[in-house]
């Protein structure tokens, strides 16, 4: 139920203790699925890191952070292509409560990131999953995330499956619909 929660961005005074322990426990069940996620055994220093890459939003219930993600630009020459793309931005440490997971509260958190990434200019949200989790993929698929690649990362034991979302701000009149140019259009133009 997400009656209470609040969307927000990260605060200097939020616990790295609390957040990498939410994202351990979210991760949890992918490690007994035998995935070895980064968020499965990042330290306190690795999230802060990784927050500070980027804009980190978190999720608070009654003073508790449920979950949380982080939206950034690749910067690393390990980077996929696809994440270097001019208009494209990434969605790292996707983490959400496993009591809160099923909720809704995903979604929601989803569509935060893709409105802040619209903010900022871009034009898709893209992310990555282990191509064996299949629940992720179907989740992300439903979202309107479409498969665009692979990467097999350094320190984790599997192939990511690349998806990105073409992130359609429009502006609709009886005759004109004007939206920003997202990489399907370029293929289509061709």
């Amino acid at each position: 139920m997400l009656l209470y929660v609040t969307i927000r961005p990260l605060a200097e005074n939020d616990s790295m203790a609390e957040l990498t322990a939410l994202i351990r426990s979210a991760y949890k069940s992918l490690a007994d699925m035998g995935f070895r996620y980064w968020g499965t055994w990042q330290s306190e220093e690795d999230t802060r890191l990784r927050c500070s890459e980027g804009h980190c939003l978190v999720v608070e219930d009654e003073g508790r952070l449920v979950g949380t993600l982080t939206v950034k630009l690749a910067h690393n020459d390990g980077d996929p292509d696809w994440y270097k793309r001019e208009g494209v931005w990434v969605v790292t440490q996707f983490a959400v409560q496993p009591e809160q997971q099923g909720s809704g509260l995903g979604s929601e958190l989803l569509k935060h990131a893709e409105e802040l990434v619209m903010s900022l200019g871009g034009t898709e949200a893209s992310i990555d999953t282990a191509e064996g989790a299949k629940h992720l993929i179907r989740f992300y698929s439903k979202r309107g995330y479409r498969h665009v690649g692979h990467v097999d990362w350094s320190g984790t034991n599997y192939v990511s499956v690349l998806m990105s979302k073409c992130l359609q701000v429009t502006l609709k009149t009886e005759r004109l619909v004007l939206r920003p140019v997202c990489m399907d259009d370029l293929s289509a133009a061709l």
